[in-house]
Formats: structure tokens, C-alpha cells, sequence
């Protein structure tokens, strides 16, 4: 029999969507915030030679840069003022959450409730400064000297005032970003940083599909190879949606507690451990690690042009990490798998959460609590582990394998797919949440008007 709650998922329609205002100007507010990210895209920095630069990005095509500009929904291709996204905030929360978990201060921090949850967000944005300036001088670096030996250059006016113009405007950007992140989480609907991500991934997606088609239309595609690969997409997302919803639920039970009608109860409960619990970390870390060496690569290819020795040595490195390519199919492989161990280890402690069930009654039935607990979580997780990152290997590796062998655009990805999908159940979720409590309001509004009558 159907909970209250799902009876009332049930009957959520167009007409109590119509009532509810507080949502509809949530949504009207993440909407506007992510128009104006991608309004921002197109924003220019200042003292760029936009030829230079289109013939940089068609050098490095499938290289590391492509996998940030799809993040920064081509804000990188066309180097505007959030050129860098949201990954530096991405990388500097990755990093103190780990940190987190390895230092025993900031362990202690994050249990002082919301007073250590603030300083470790501040700790957070201090890191995403950091890197920011790191990775605005190494871009603007790079622009310089791209072309240089050729008598050319990517900027115009090379020279320290570009420099710090550069990454004065690019931290800028990427802090904007992080902002504008954090109002629509509290104002909008969904996790405004996921929501920006996978923005950028949904603006690129038109242009691989447009590509698709006009391959098609030329005969460099086959239409049914096209119409295959929707097919394999729509088939791969609905799998991606079983397996993100896919938990394992550990009985716990409580202590028998006095009750008003029913005496002695035992209350029981649920602790749900996801199949993926690293989510869509595991595959950018193991692309970025990855595509890193083929990127330093094809960006010192013009210089060793000159030397066989390196010059071949860079010619068999580019070659062997190509897309599809059999070395690059294996580590990319045993990347994913090796941090969704690592991140789900990190994320997840199996002797903290033994310690919190024991410090509150809690047990495993069957299980002593304590130690016992402890090495029964671990090896439930352990196992989890292994379905989720075989599920992120096939899901990874099979649109590559298609990428290389038929030309499909980058775009439509595996990693590109998940993170779309996941941010799109979240989202959905949230609104969801609102219009249920949005019912139960009305819902007590009419039981006290009946019970004033």
C-alpha cells in the first residue's frame, strides 16, 4: 500500500504546480542565474587575439582542454572571464573534504555543527582563490607563449600587465560563479554549483548533435549509425537513472521505547548506502590525470619539432593516449575504479558511523556493535564499491570507445551524461519537496477552518 507522502506525489499536477508562487519564483530565479552565466560565457578577456586562439583549441583538440571547456560550457574556447568554471571551488571542496578526513582539527571542526561547517566553507573559498591565481597565471602564461617561436602570440599586447589584468579578471569570474552558486542553492531550486556544471554540459550538447546530423547529411556518417547512438543514449541514461537510485538499506534497530498507545516499541530504521557513492568524481579524475600528459604534449610539439628523438617520443605518447586508443582505454579504466575506492573511503567512515549507532543505541541485528559493526560495514561497502565502479567503467568507457571509432562528438560522453542525469534528479527531487509541503499546508489550512466550524 502507497505511503501519504507517495499518494501525494501522486496527485501533484499542472493546478497545484499553478499555486504554488514560493516555488515558481524559485524557478524564475535559477533560470535567470543560469542565463546569466551563459551570457557570461561570451564575455571576452581583454587583449585576446581571437584567431590565435581558435587555432590553439584546434591544435589541442582532445586534450585536457576540452574537458574543462565542457565543464565551462565553452567559456574556455573562447577565454572570457570564467574561462576556469567552477572547477577551482570543485577542486579546492574535493580537497578539504579529504582533508577533512585526514586531519584530525578539521575532523573536530566539522563536528561543532553549523559554526565549523561556516570556517570550512571559508577555508574552502580561501582555497579556490588560491588556485584560481595559480591557474589564471599558468593560463595566461600559456598564452603568451603560444605561437611565440612562430613569431606570433595569442595576446596581443604580451607582458606582466596582461598577466595581472588576466587573473585579476579570471579570479573574478570564477568567484562570481562560486556566488552566484550559492544564492541559487539558498534562493533557487537544486545545488546551484551542480546546476551551473551541468548547464555548461547541456549548452555544448546542440553543437554535438548538429555536428551528428550534418555528418549524417554528408555521408561522413551513416544515418543509422546516428540514429544508433540516440538510441544507445536514451538507453544509457535510463540505466544511469537505475543505477544512481540503486542503494543498499542496513537494517538498524533501536532500543524498545515506551509508547503513548502501543507500550514497548522497538523503532527500526534504515541506513542507506548508495551503489555509487563517489558519484561523478572518479571518471574527471581519471580523464583529467589522463589527458594531462597528451595536452603538455601537443603543446610541446612545435618546439621539439626539430629533435627526432623527442620529437618521436611525443609522437608515441600522443598516440598511445588518443581517445579509444587500447593503453588509454585500460588506465582510464583502472582510474575510475581506483578512486571510487579511494573517494568512497574518504567520504565514508565506517568507524565513525559504528561509533554514532553504538553512542545512540543503534545495532545491526545480528551484529554486535562496536568493532563488529564496524567490520560489517566495510565489507557491505567494499562490495557496493565493486558494482559501482564497474558501473562507472562500462558507462565511461563504452562512449569512448564510440567517440574514437565513430567520430561522435566529445560532448556526449559518459561523464557528461552522468553528471547531467544526477543534477536533474536532484533537481526534480527538490521540486518535488516543495510541492509536497506546499500540499500539506493546504492541507492544514483546511483542517483549521474545519475545525473552527
Amino acid at each position: 500500500m502507497a505511503s501519504h507522502a507517495e499518494q501525494l506525489i501522486g496527485n501533484i499536477n499542472l493546478a497545484n504546480f499553478a499555486k504554488a508562487t514560493d516555488l515558481k519564483k524559485r524557478l524564475w530565479f535559477t533560470l535567470g542565474a543560469l542565463v546569466i552565466f551563459r551570457l557570461l560565457t561570451f564575455v571576452p578577456l581583454p587583449g585576446i587575439d581571437p584567431r590565435a586562439l581558435d587555432q590553439l583549441f584546434q591544435t589541442t583538440q582532445g586534450g585536457v582542454l576540452d574537458l574543462f571547456n565542457m565543464f565551462s560550457g565553452g567559456g574556455l574556447e573562447r577565454m572570457s572571464l570564467i574561462a576556469l568554471g567552477v572547477m577551482p571551488y570543485i577542486t579546492a571542496s574535493i580537497v578539504m573534504q579529504m582533508a577533512t578526513s585526514m586531519s584530525p582539527n578539521l575532523a573536530a571542526l566539522k563536528k561543532e555543527g553549523e559554526s565549523g561547517r561556516k570556517k570550512i566553507n571559508q577555508y574552502t573559498r580561501y582555497g579556490t582563490v588560491f588556485l584560481c591565481i595559480i591557474q589564471g597565471y599558468f593560463v595566461a602564461v600559456g598564452l603568451e607563449s603560444w605561437g611565440a617561436g612562430q613569431g606570433g602570440s595569442a595576446v596581443i599586447d604580451p607582458g606582466w600587465m596582461f598577466r595581472l589584468t588576466a587573473v585579476v579578471n579570471l579570479v573574478g569570474g570564477t568567484m562570481f560563479l562560486m556566488w552566484l552558486g550559492e544564492q541559487v542553492t539558498s534562493r533557487g531550486v537544486g545545488n546551484g554549483v551542480s546546476l551551473i556544471i551541468t548547464a555548461g554540459i547541456v549548452a555544448q550538447i546542440p553543437t554535438g548533435v548538429a555536428q551528428a546530423l550534418e555528418g549524417s547529411r554528408t555521408g561522413s556518417l551513416s544515418p543509422l549509425l546516428v540514429l544508433g547512438v540516440l538510441a544507445f543514449a536514451a538507453i544509457l541514461v535510463l540505466f544511469i537513472c537505475f543505477m544512481e537510485l540503486g542503494q543498499r538499506r542496513v537494517l538498524i534497530q533501536y532500543p524498545k521505547r515506551q509508547t503513548m498507545h502501543s507500550g514497548m516499541k522497538a523503532e527500526r530504521s534504515h541506513l542507506p548506502l548508495k551503489v555509487n557513492t563517489a558519484n561523478v568524481i572518479p571518471p574527471i579524475f581519471a580523464s583529467s590525470l589522463l589527458l594531462m600528459p597528451l595536452t603538455v604534449a601537443q603543446f610541446a610539439g612545435n618546439r621539439v619539432q626539430g629533435e627526432s628523438f623527442w620529437g618521436d617520443m611525443l609522437i608515441t605518447v600522443t598516440t598511445a593516449l588518443q581517445h579509444g586508443a587500447p593503453l588509454y582505454m585500460f588506465l582510464y579504466g583502472a582510474g575510475i575504479a581506483f578512486f571510487c575506492f579511494f573517494y568512497t573511503a574518504v567520504v565514508f567512515n565506517p568507524e565513525e558511523t559504528a561509533d554514532n549507532l553504538k553512542r545512540y543505541g543503534g545495532f545491526i541485528p545480528g551484529i554486535r556493535p562496536g568493532k563488529r559493526t564496524e567490520e560489517y560495514l566495510d565489507y557491505v561497502l567494499t562490495r557496493i564499491t565493486v558494482t559501482g565502479a564497474a558501473y562507472l567503467t562500462l558507462t565511461c568507457l563504452i562512449p569512448e570507445y564510440l567517440i574514437a571509432r565513430a567520430g561522435i562528438p566529445f560532448y556526449l560522453g559518459g561523464t557528461s551524461l552522468i553528471i547531467v542525469v544526477n543534477v536533474t534528479m536532484d533537481t526534480v527531487t527538490q521540486i518535488q519537496s516543495h510541492l509536497i509541503a506546499h500540499q500539506y499546508g493546504d492541507l492544514i489550512k483546511k483542517a483549521k477552518l474545519k475545525g473552527s466550524r
